[in-house]
């Protein structure tokens, strides 16, 4: 008995009966290894259901006969790299930065350490090579506000600039045109000779007019020559490098309304040994003292 299908003349095989432009289409078979794998797959995918977390509810989900928990995992990894560090975690704890530095061991753990809770916490400011940005200081230089020993960068990460904590860092510059200190054109005398003080500024008249004006509202801060003062957080002014730019403009707005960033105190947010780690991290940058 016929089966009433059509069979292509050239290849020998059978057509599904469809036909677009005269192109038939042929109901060639798949290959057996592919119907294998295939059906090997499903079953594997029913046998996943079964066995592993798979299915959402509601308000959870089908826990699989396994009772497997890739959450439970992750927190059982991370409990074990916690045990494998805790015996660094308490040296440096009980150690002085100095003694950290000064082993070996110790201090290759803490620069690991610092590194990733710098990548973490502080490089949406300072950037990831802590090379700065306007604004936020470059970690790599050795030009510091606050000095670039050990002690002093642990103490500056430890309780911030101009932060919430009671033993903060502050340094207040006035505002000197927005508070009436002083005028419009004091004020661009001042910037010009500031900027005198690191590259040539061809307005003589207006250097001379502003270093007077430096010396009576500026040098207590600055001090003489503009060598600055880390007590206070007065930046260098003569040494070329630059927090927020160094264009006349930027000059003029920084005299005019003042400066007074804000670096939070770690204190509250980061354990002990990682305030350490990060000091000895930032330390070895470059620009440590």
């Amino acid at each position: 008995m016929a089966s009433g299908k059509e069979v292509d003349q050239t290849s020998g095989t059978e057509t599904t009966g469809h036909e677009w432009d005269g192109i038939k289409e042929l109901d060639t078979p798949l290959p057996r290894w592919w119907l294998w794998t295939f059906y090997a797959c499903v079953i594997w995918a029913v046998g996943y259901w079964v066995l592993m977390p798979a299915w959402p509810l509601i308000d959870s989900y089908t826990k699989g006969l396994l009772g497997h928990s890739q959450r439970a995992s992750v927190a059982e990894s991370l409990a074990q790299a916690r045990l494998a560090q805790s015996g660094f975690v308490r040296r440096i704890q009980a150690s002085s930065l100095d003694e950290i530095e000064g082993d070996p061991a110790l201090l290759e753990f803490a620069l690991a350490g610092g590194r990733s809770a710098f990548a973490v916490n502080c490089s949406q400011c300072h950037g990831l090579g802590a090379a700065g940005a306007p604004g936020y200081p470059n970690l790599n230089d050795d030009d510091w506000l606050w000095g670039g020993s050990l002690d002093d960068i642990h103490q500056t990460i430890h309780f911030g600039i101009r932060s919430d904590h009671d033993d903060t860092r502050v340094g207040d510059m006035p505002a000197f045109l927005r508070d009436e200190i002083l005028e419009r054109t004091q004020v661009e005398d001042v910037a010009a000779y500031v900027l005198s003080l690191s590259k040539d500024v061809e307005d003589a008249a207006a250097v001379a007019r502003g270093a007077d004006i430096f010396a009576e509202e500026c040098v207590a801060c600055h001090q003489e020559g503009g060598a600055g003062s880390r007590e206070l957080g007065a930046p260098r002014l003569a040494d070329g490098i630059w927090l927020y730019g160094s264009t006349n403009a930027t000059l003029i707005q920084t005299i005019a309304n003042g400066r007074a960033s804000v670096m939070p105190a770690w204190a509250d947010r980061l354990d002990a040994a990682t305030i350490k780690q990060l000091a000895i991290y930032v330390h070895t940058l470059g620009g440590g003292e």
